[in-house]
């Protein structure tokens, strides 16, 4: 057995207390041993977290990681009018190479964040799960299905490929790739597709994830043309089951937030990106209060703009006090639980908890600054004043992904180079 000792620090507990600890760590299996004071001994390796608070890895549940391409690319625009008249266009001209830059650029930001595992949609996966075995994070990964202005032939090889996909990755990156198939939203995938191939899905084992209730535009058709709220929908079809997840939920009736607690389904609450494209303030009090497990994402980097989850956690605080017209909403301790044990739970991974015999995914923020003196509450200081730039060292999987904000899985510079080709080209065959 080789081991890893972070020594030194305050370490968040999972009932949110903190108290001063080290982490020793099972590299072989990734698996944390012990969490208590004076556990370097003879560990292999170390990692300093004096003056630094360890806590779990973050967990981005709903992202489009290599749409980082289109950071700043199509900004201050609704929805529909984004995607169609901008964002569709350009990832139609998206190659496999593309993907493979913009994902890899998109992953070093999440290690430089300390995200350790994410949920992610897009396309050509094949190179995003080869730059997500190379970087050394987890995540769960699928092909997104859209199947409106496609013929029928199409529509169902965008669907085959999406369970292919959903087969073929699951337990790659030894153990470390996770999959689902992914219908991109209620109104961007026929019916007739959905009653074909989720049982098909079902069959596999394999969970689902979609787009659901992000706009009033998206509620209004599935009303209209079936008669019902769309999570009724999605239910009648099967999409609505314990190991599901959806993002967004900004329109959810008080029908559809019971019935979610009731299916078990989660729901990944993606603020900035709801904020920048006037979606809405999801109902988060609510959603929590009657027992929905809610986990934050950042959505696409072309809707937020970066993929800070410590943003995102700030945001979520913020909007969730609005969208309830209460300063008690939403508090420190709900953001902190949904920036780890919540997005992790909702989209069925292990992570997001420090613990004996948990994962050895953990990230050490660095706590001396200005912006985090005095030191009060860390909870609060997680929620409310940390930023990316804070994350010192970044663990995944037992493995050191950042040491003292240095990412040692991924050529920073050339990351940053090949993204900036592949941007600049991709805008220059659009145009």
């Amino acid at each position: 057995m080789t081991t890893l000792a972070i020594t030194d620090g305050r370490v968040l507990r999972p009932d949110l207390t903190v108290a001063a600890a080290d982490v020793l760590i099972d590299r072989d299996v990734g698996e944390i041993l012990e969490i208590g004071p004076d556990l370097a001994g003879d560990a292999d390796d170390t990692l300093d977290a004096a003056d630094s608070l360890v806590t779990p890895g973050f967990v981005n549940g709903h992202c489009h990681v290599a749409m980082t391409l289109l950071r700043g690319y199509a900004d201050d625009k609704p929805l529909e009018a984004w995607l169609q008249e901008d964002i569709w266009p350009a990832e139609g001209e998206l190659t496999p190479e593309d993907v493979r830059a913009g994902a890899e650029l998109g992953l070093l930001e999440l290690i430089r964040s300390g995200v350790t595992a994410f949920a992610d949609m897009y396309f050509h996966v094949p190179e995003v799960a080869d730059a997500v075995e190379a970087a050394g994070v987890r995540a769960r990964l699928g092909h997104g299905i859209v199947t409106v202005g496609k013929d029928g032939e199409a529509a169902r090889e965008d669907a085959k490929t999406s369970l292919e996909i959903a087969r073929e990755y699951d337990g790659a990156a030894d153990g470390r790739i996770s999959t689902a198939f992914m219908p991109h939203s209620l109104t961007t995938v026929g019916s007739e597709y959905l009653a074909e191939f989720v049982p098909e899905a079902r069959e596999a084992s394999v969970p689902i994830h979609y787009h659901a209730n992000e706009t009033e535009d998206e509620v209004a058709p599935i009303v209209d043309e079936h008669g019902q709220r769309p999570l009724d929908y999605a239910a009648e079809h099967g999409l609505l089951e314990s190991e599901d997840f959806v993002a967004h939920g900004v329109h959810v009736d008080e029908s559809e937030i019971e019935l979610l607690a009731e299916a078990g389904t989660g729901v990944i609450h993606c603020p900035a990106s709801n904020m920048k494209l006037a979606s809405g303030m999801a109902p988060v009090e609510r959603m929590r209060e009657a027992g929905v497990t809610v986990g934050l994402g950042t959505d696409g980097a072309a809707s937020n703009n970066d993929l800070s989850m410590l943003d995102e956690a700030r945001d979520a605080a913020m909007l969730g006090k609005l969208a309830a017209d209460d300063a008690s909403a939403v508090p420190a301790e709900a953001v902190v639980d949904m920036l780890t044990r919540g997005s992790a739970d909702a989209i069925g991974l292990e992570s997001g908890r420090l613990e004996a015999g948990a994962p050895a995914d953990l990230a050490v923020i660095d706590l001396e600054a200005p912006h985090l003196t005095p030191r009060h509450d860390l909870v609060s200081h997680l929620a409310y004043a940390a930023a990316a730039a804070d994350v010192r060292h970044t663990v995944c999987d037992g493995d050191v992904l950042m040491r003292d904000r240095e990412v040692l899985t991924l050529d920073e510079a050339g990351v940053r180079e090949r993204a900036l080709e592949a941007a600049d080209a991709l805008a220059a065959r659009v145009e």
